[in-house]
């Protein structure tokens, strides 16, 4: 049987149609049946036959933070576990939460299934932890994270989930880990990467030029598949299609809706003024931020990443991040 955590998320839900299409026996945690809706929503776009492939889930209410609901889930025979679940946020409030979450929620994870002998553990990590470039150089697995005083909370709470995953296999457990750009696809257009089709679509103006690692999450999901079925162990890959910018993401997504591109150029001194203002307001309102400091200074930074790792591991080829975005646009629509 496989085990997937984060199920109702981007990553976990499109994982969990794969599996089922292949046949797979699948069980997968959910915290809401809000969330569970949402899976069906991404179903719907592989297939009509969605309520069907859906219904062959095993479905159990649990928390990864919580431990005798985890009893209950690794009760039978897990033999692989697909971990996906992660708490996602640029807002250092948000930090404790995150620690819980994603290094002590990953530790549980961990302890379980080296507790029920499970044969091989894959973790969806992000490239938040990989190191950052040396000297201009590209940015490889080999690139050593550290704390510069400038990393955010996600980007410290994935490396301690990594460290967990990594004592993992020195306690007996075969591990890969995988470390995703910014992953784009469908199903959750209301937060998180999602977010950039709805405002696009709804006229956004305003684009930056800082460069990162873009990846559609057919191939991330594609990638684990793949790894966790080979006999690779005990190693991470970089999933990164391409390096692009934020202004030429945006400016793609308007060109696929039709929609006028963002036509304005935000700089770094005026990320910085927005954020501190946002601050202000978030505090008078309680409403959540719609920019961050950290977030500000990530929409800057100029970043890029090699896949030739699994490229050459698995001979595997990436979809176009063009592609990816025409193909997420008209999922929108639907």
């Amino acid at each position: 049987m496989i085990l997937v955590t984060g199920g109702t998320g981007l990553v976990g839900s499109h994982l969990l149609y794969h599996l089922v299409k292949e046949n797979e026996t699948v069980r997968a945690i959910f915290r809401s049946e809000e969330k569970l809706q949402k899976v069906k929503k991404v179903f719907s776009y592989y297939t009509d036959d969605f309520e069907n492939q859906f219904s062959k889930i095993e479905w159990i209410k649990a928390d990864i933070t919580d431990v005798p609901s985890l009893e209950i889930v690794f009760s039978n025979e897990i033999e692989y576990v697909y971990h996906c679940a992660a708490l996602v946020s640029f807002d250092p409030k948000d930090y404790r939460k995150m620690r819980q979450v994603n290094i002590e929620g990953t530790a549980n994870i961990v302890n379980f299934s080296i507790d029920t002998k499970v044969k091989k553990l894959c973790f969806v990590s992000s490239i938040a932890a990989v190191g950052d470039a040396i000297n201009g150089n590209i940015i490889t697995e080999e690139n050593e994270w550290a704390d510069t005083g400038e990393s955010h909370g996600y980007s410290i709470t994935k490396y301690g989930a990594e460290m967990e995953i990594w004592r993992g296999s020195q306690e007996g457990i075969d591990v890969v880990i995988v470390n995703p750009g910014v992953i784009l696809g469908s199903g959750f257009f209301n937060e998180g990467s999602g977010k950039m089709f709805t405002q696009v679509y709804n006229g956004f103006k305003f684009y930056t030029e800082g460069i990162t690692g873009f990846v559609g999450v057919r191939d991330v999901v594609k990638a684990m598949i793949e790894l966790t079925k080979s006999d690779i162990k005990n190693e991470r890959f970089v999933l990164v299609s391409e390096n692009k910018s934020f202004k030429e993401i945006f400016f793609s997504i308007a060109d696929v809706f039709g929609k006028k591109r963002p036509s304005i150029k935000i700089g770094k001194i005026a990320t910085s003024i927005f954020w501190r203002v946002d601050w202000l307001l978030t505090k008078i309102t309680g409403k959540e931020p719609l920019l961050t400091k950290n977030s500000a200074r990530s929409s800057h930074k100029k970043e890029f990443y090699s896949s030739e790792k699994i490229k050459n591991a698995l001979n595997f080829k990436f979809e176009s991040i063009d592609m990816v975005i025409k193909k997420t646009c008209e999922e929108f629509l639907l």
